[in-house]
């Protein structure tokens, strides 16, 4: 079992869906992250900075899971980041209403001294240069470091996007952020031109229609569990993220072979996630649903035929 050290942001959201919508709820990369990979017993830090507007019940409801938040930063008379978004009807295409950076602007993350030795890192979406800061100050060279970004970062900031890229082992990222980061439009080759920038491993996520994998030459496809009704898919990509290095500090291989698994793993877990609004049905999740959705996975995907 490995330690796995977890930068991103823990925020708040106002979501609205053809489903309903929501005042401030708890949001967050890093928060949806660590809850997902709570699952898997792993010791494991957040990094990340709130306002002192942030509920005590949420930072103790971290600590619960077993989360370290000894080095989450609470800034004194400061305000929490905030985003708000509406989704449309195909629930895969949303708006910003809003973005208030508040205390994320001047944000350095500071690793703790207990976790500059951790074997796994996941960046969550930041400042390319943010992320970068974190992977110098471990002691040592991580066994993984995964990282995942936005189309944003793309558009701004993409030369210190190519410069962090390159320090990494696996990147996660979107069909639409894959073709523009790459200049490809088929997935294959974009997966190719990607793993160019330094990457061994190239995570394309698909949303409702499951997630790619790319090793050298070989692919793996993990398919989405289909679902009668998606609610809200706020952070479900930051849950397959967790669940996907929650699983691997667990096994602490990082093979292909165990890779292709914390795919699975991770698109198991992002499916609890858009049941409901926000972090609340990775709040209540237990264990027998999860190992209960593993088996219906199982069944999706398995079948024997002959060959002539």
């Amino acid at each position: 079992m490995s330690k796995l050290l977890i930068v991103g942001t823990v925020a708040f959201d106002a979501i609205e869906s053809p489903f309903g919508k929501t005042d401030k709820i708890l949001g967050g990369a890093a928060t949806y992250i660590g809850l997902s990979a709570s699952n898997f017993s792993v010791p494991m830090a957040i990094v990340s900075v709130v306002g002192d507007d942030f509920p005590k019940k949420d930072i103790q409801m971290l600590k619960d899971r077993n989360i370290d938040v000894s080095s989450l930063e609470i800034v004194q008379d400061g305000k929490t980041f905030f985003w708000s978004g509406r989704y449309h009807n195909d629930m895969n295409s949303r708006d910003t209403l809003e973005t208030q950076l508040n205390v994320l602007e001047n944000f350095t993350p500071v690793v703790p001294q207990n976790f500059k030795n951790a074997e796994v890192v996941m960046l969550g979406n930041l400042h390319p240069l943010v992320q970068l800061s974190v992977i110098k100050q471990m002691e040592v060279r991580p066994k993984l470091i995964v990282l995942d970004t936005m189309n944003f970062w793309m558009d701004v900031a993409l030369d210190d996007l190519k410069k962090t890229i390159a320090e990494v082992d696996v990147i996660t990222i979107n069909d639409e952020e894959a073709r523009q980061l790459s200049g490809e439009y088929s997935l294959v080759k974009a997966a190719r031109v990607i793993a160019k920038m330094g990457p061994k491993y190239v995570v394309i996520k698909k949303g409702e229609h499951g997630a790619f994998l790319f090793y050298k030459e070989q692919v793996f496809f993990a398919p989405a569990l289909p679902l009668e009704e998606v609610f809200d898919p706020t952070g479900a990509g930051d849950t397959f993220a967790g669940g996907f290095t929650g699983y691997l500090a667990n096994v602490d291989d990082y093979s292909f072979e165990s890779m292709k698994k914390a795919i699975i793993h991770g698109s198991n877990l992002a499916s609890f996630c858009v049941e409901k609004f926000g972090t609340e049905r990775m709040q209540e999740l237990t264990k027998t649903e999860i190992n209960q959705r593993l088996r219906q996975f199982k069944e999706l995907t398995q079948f024997e035929i002959e060959l002539a």
